[in-house]
């Protein structure tokens, strides 16, 4: 858990290797507890990778948030029951996904992580 008491997770359409390489590269291999790819689960925006994660963690769908910059992400968290944020700078524009009515958008990371801490 981290000092906040968040319990972090990653739901990607990486397989496991890519994202262990990922995480490993960047130094984050210690901040998730949690993590589903594509090679263990259906693909987005099929539920079941935030189904398994929820599960896993013993979290339930209302104290869940999904970050995601894809329309793929903010369909699987509506199809999962929980909320969403997009950020705009990932893999799609804005335009692709905004129509999902994710609860708050965010254009850097800067302030993503300003509002998380007020509002998580």
């Amino acid at each position: 858990m981290s000092k906040r008491g968040f319990k972090l997770a990653v739901a990607t359409g990486k397989g496991r290797r890519g994202l262990n390489l990922a995480l490993e590269h960047c130094g984050l291999v210690n901040y998730f507890h949690s993590t589903r790819t594509v090679d263990e689960c259906f693909s987005k925006p099929h539920p079941q990778m935030l189904d398994e994660l929820m599960d896993h963690l013993v979290v339930l769908p209302e104290r869940t948030l999904m970050i995601g910059d894809t329309s793929y992400d903010l369909h699987m968290a509506q199809n999962a029951g929980v909320s969403a944020i997009g950020v705009t700078y990932g893999a799609q524009p804005a335009e692709q996904w905004q129509h999902l009515n994710p609860i708050q958008q965010f254009n850097d990371f800067a302030s993503l992580g300003n509002w998380l801490l007020k509002h998580a």
